[in-house]
């Protein structure tokens, strides 16, 4: 060992006297090249050493440097792929349950619960969701009641429009044909357009959540522009207590998932750049999508890795780098944070230019419909959120402990509020023998306290007392959780009324 030591120190001197010596050698054009110009000869890095002669990289080190250089894409490809795979998720969703042609709109007639694995959705609201095929049908149309709220969506997840009531006509890209009076118009940059709408009964009762549901199944229309004069009838197909996936895949499939879109999509779901990201994979509209051996390998750690990366800017957030407004309250360190980093649902900064592709995956890996009204919301107009993914210890949560949040007395809503808790693996309601996995204001037989306020525990078991306050965990199982404000009010917005913490109580 010594020996070779003590030869390698050689080898090394030698190296150098022969490097100081060229460097030394003077011709008619020599000039003094700055050293931070030159490539040593062995340059240690986090994927071991890189070997060069005179700069040029040996073949072992070309090899290394290509299965980074595809696995950190495959990596990048994935968070950037996800909003376009969740699209894709969510309706393949709809349409394994029938909801095909655009008269077929799934609908959340009993509400949903904890059995379809839907990212993030809650019990106490009739979601109603179309999904639109501009290239199947050409333009389409959206006749919604008032009363029926939502966004339309294209296929890579990005806002288009809010539905407020009234006929909205969506085209295909490139479309020129004639438009006519009477609609609001979009051309979206996707074939693909995901519609999100809701209906809040007055009461989970039975009676009211069916008066709601029928009242969107009376006025909703959905049809090609082509049926305009003769419009067929709607259909409609219940999500409610239907076991069925909306959520995308994290692992190698996804790429393939995500590249069936790109082959039916048009250009404008990516821009050339992120395209190109793709391409450099294999994943090129036109061409098959057929990785080798070596390829799966990289795929299969690339999306490990981005897999991680999603969870790790979701579950703690670099407050102190480029996620500094991820946080509700940072003025008490709480654990309290927000979907839209900022309140930005376009995630491209305070300049309008600066895309923060953190803060966009801290959105889309949880959560489903981009739209300003569940962002910024107006008093007493939309809704807001305020997401705990961390005790208030900062300590994930243990689904065989014992946890309880106060919520103080008058909370500011014109609507309600709501608290659900999530599986962290499925990011869907967690599941377990409660239907609802949480507890909102619309329940009847809730337990207050004397100065109004309510407390809700979360544990394998229910304190004393509390059973009507309570939301089942599983031991061995994490959790987090999402607290609704709709149509919140001045002391919710100015932050005079706060939730607390999130705390252990065993």
């Amino acid at each position: 060992m010594k020996t070779k030591t003590i030869q390698s120190i050689g080898l090394l001197a030698i190296g150098a006297l022969c490097a100081t010596a060229t460097a030394q050698e003077k011709f008619e054009y020599t000039t003094e090249i700055p050293e931070g110009i030159l490539t040593p000869d062995k340059v240690e890095t986090s994927i071991g050493e890189l070997s060069f002669t005179d700069g040029v990289p040996s073949r072992e080190t070309a090899d290394k440097v290509y299965d980074f250089m595809d696995t950190s894409r495959a990596a990048d490809a994935f968070l950037k792929g996800m909003p376009a795979a969740s699209v894709a998720a969510l309706i393949e969703g709809a349409h394994s349950l029938g909801a095909v042609e655009v008269n077929q709109v799934m609908i959340f007639d009993g509400l949903m619960n904890a059995k379809s694995l839907f990212l993030t959705g809650n019990s106490a609201t009739v979601y109603v969701i179309p999904d639109l095929d501009l290239k199947r049908d050409g333009p389409t149309v959206v006749d919604a009641p008032e009363g029926l709220l939502g966004a339309a969506n294209d296929a890579n997840f990005r806002f288009i429009e809010n539905i407020t009531g009234g006929k909205y006509l969506f085209l295909p890209p490139g479309y020129e044909g004639e438009v006519p009076e009477g609609y609001n118009v979009y051309r979206p940059e996707t074939y693909r357009v995901w519609v999100f709408l809701r209906k809040t009964p007055k009461s989970k009762a039975e009676a009211d959540v069916s008066a709601a549901v029928k009242d969107v199944k009376d006025n909703l229309k959905v049809y090609k522009l082509a049926d305009a004069a003769n419009p067929p009838k709607m259909e409609w197909f219940s999500g409610t207590d239907k076991d069925f996936n909306t959520v995308h895949y994290n692992n190698a499939e996804f790429y393939h998932h995500v590249d069936e879109v790109i082959q039916y999509e048009a250009p404008g779901l990516f821009t050339p750049e992120v395209r190109g990201l793709f391409a450099s994979l294999g994943m090129e509209k036109g061409k098959e999508f057929k990785p080798d051996d070596r390829m799966k390998a990289i795929l299969d750690d690339g999306v490990a890795i981005g897999n991680a990366q999603a969870r790790s800017i979701v579950w703690y957030p670099r407050t102190n780098m480029n996620m500094p407004d991820a946080q509700i309250y940072p003025d008490t360190g709480s654990a309290w944070n927000m979907a839209y980093m900022g309140r930005n649902v376009h995630f491209n900064g305070e300049d309008g230019g600066t895309m923060n592709t953190d803060a966009r995956v801290m959105f889309h890996y949880p959560y489903t419909a981009v739209t300003p009204v569940m962002a910024a919301p107006r008093e007493g107009k939309g809704s807001d959120y305020g997401i705990a993914f961390l005790d208030g210890d900062k300590e994930p949560f243990d689904g065989s402990k014992t946890y309880k949040i106060s919520l103080p007395a008058d909370a500011p809503v014109a609507n309600f509020w709501a608290v659900t808790i999530y599986d962290p693996q499925t990011r869907s309601m967690l599941q377990t023998d409660q239907k609802n996995a949480g507890i909102d204001s619309l329940q009847e037989g809730l337990r207050y306290n004397k100065d109004g306020s309510i407390d809700i525990y979360f544990g394998p078991k229910p304190p004393p007392g509390y059973q009507n306050n309570w939301v089942q965990t599983v031991p061995g199982k994490s959790w987090f959780t999402i607290l609704r404000m709709y149509s919140p009010l001045k002391a919710w917005i100015d932050q005079s009324w706060r939730p607390s913490e999130i705390i252990k109580t065993n």
